[in-house]
């Protein structure tokens, strides 16, 4: 490990780096492109495999450069074909990722940071401590996995990705933003901004930002409460963003991208599952041209949170559609495995502390 913290992360430059550290070394710089491509077309994490590069230039890579590579570290499999992951980092750190599977489409959910530093109080991941941001290139290595795994079980690609897992990804923004460009880059992985989504539980000043660079990729705001102090009770980000802070943010970035807003809402028993919440709710879908992702509840242990019963989803749902609000209802995925955020992750590390 001390060798390796002395050699450079090779991904972490951009290929005109990457040109002006070869040619310094004394290597022709037309190979930082094959190089480029062998690490961010073909994902490949080995030097020993970049076959088309001379043997000597491949041991002059291994002496100078290093590939942090994200690994498997274990995967839990639903009933309903949901796969969880947790993946280790070259730091030893574990982030989990899953593989959402639904007929028309394949879905990697990936995490953005180790930890989150936002304590929502029904998230597994909100009662870790936030360790660090995770790096452009080990949120593009749980892509690489993830699409592995939907070829490998399922023989199908990956068709979406949302940035839904560990994290509050708006906390990362160049991470994320590097991230979603490797992905997207003809000379990555090169999937469409469209089928990339990026949830935040609602950073006003960040959200104004999307804005300002003008992304193509889609956003989505964890809302579950449309009143300041139900939010402000399970959300405590809302004590610095409230909602008229953040809907004058989604306003701007709407105004900057023209892309709709997708609104996230868990529909909690006795807590936000009422009628007067519903109107709130719609009230609030005024802002700007959305839609909602009624969310059902993956229970954990750290919270005393519960679903709400299924006829007040329904219900709840068929009055926001009956204001005109596009409403769909996203029944919980990988409930007899640790699918909610953070659970997996959790659980490993309780079980790496008992074997210490």
């Amino acid at each position: 490990m001390e060798k390796q913290s002395k050699l450079i992360d090779i991904r972490s430059l951009s290929l005109s780096d990457l040109k002006d550290k070869l040619t310094a070394m004394g290597e022709q710089g037309f190979r930082a492109k094959q190089i480029y491509e062998w690490l961010w077309v073909k994902s490949c994490t080995d030097f020993d495999q970049m076959s088309n590069l001379s043997k000597p230039l491949r041991e002059t890579l291994k002496a100078n450069f290093v590939i942090r590579a994200v690994n498997v570290r274990q995967s839990q499999i639903s009933a309903d074909k949901t796969i969880k992951s947790s993946f280790t980092l070259y730091d030893g750190n574990v982030i989990e990722g899953v593989l959402i599977p639904t007929p028309d489409r394949m879905t990697a959910c990936v995490s953005s940071q180790v930890g989150c530093s936002l304590t929502c109080k029904f998230c597994a991941t909100g009662y870790m401590d936030r360790k660090r941001n995770l790096q452009a290139d080990e949120i593009y290595d749980q892509v690489v996995l993830i699409a592995k795994q939907a070829e490998e079980k399922y023989q199908q690609p990956l068709t979406n990705i949302v940035y839904m897992g560990m994290g509050e990804p708006l906390l990362n923004y160049s991470g994320m933003m590097k991230s979603v460009e490797r992905i997207t880059a003809p000379d990555g992985l090169n999937m469409a901004a469209k089928r990339i989504t990026v949830s935040t539980a609602g950073i006003a000043k960040m959200i104004k930002k999307l804005g300002d660079d003008e992304v193509r990729f889609n956003l989505a705001l964890s809302l579950h409460a449309a009143n300041d102090q139900k939010r402000n009770e399970i959300m405590p980000i809302n004590e610095q963003n409230s909602l008229q802070a953040l809907a004058e943010a989604l306003k701007y970035y709407y105004a900057k991208t023209k892309n709709p807003v997708t609104f996230e809402y868990i529909v909690f028993h006795n807590f936000n599952d009422e009628l007067q919440d519903a109107k709130e709710l719609a009230k609030f879908c005024k802002h700007v041209p959305c839609k909602v992702n009624i969310i059902e509840y993956n229970p954990i242990a750290l919270a005393d949170f519960v679903n709400a019963e299924a006829d007040k989803i329904d219900q709840f749902a068929d009055y926001l559609r009956g204001q005109g609000v596009i409403t769909n209802v996203r029944r919980s995925r990988g409930k007899d495995i640790d699918a909610a955020c953070g659970q997996l992750a959790i659980k490993e590390k309780d079980s790496d502390l008992v074997a210490n």
